[in-house]
């Protein structure tokens, strides 16, 4: 049950990178270096970036789920 979870928890966390690396700058910074700093002549966010910011906290939470977990387990077995 533990190497499940641990399998998850691996898995969720390279989710999320590369979820949080997928959102486009909002400012100044690293993001800009790369490409970020692009304006779009869209004002507002799209669609598909609303939807990414959904899927991005599911993620979140479900690796906070897994964390939360497995230190259970791993209570209930010492």
């Amino acid at each position: 049950m533990v190497l499940g979870f641990s399998i998850a928890l691996i898995v969720f966390s390279l989710l999320l990178m590369l979820l949080v690396l997928m959102h486009k700058g909002k400012g100044g910074g690293l993001s800009d270096m790369f490409g970020g700093g692009m304006q779009s002549s869209v004002g507002g966010s799209s669609v598909a970036e609303r939807n990414l910011d959904r899927i991005t906290v599911v993620v979140g939470v479900l690796w906070f789920a897994c964390i939360i977990v497995l230190a259970m387990l791993m209570k209930a077995n010492n």
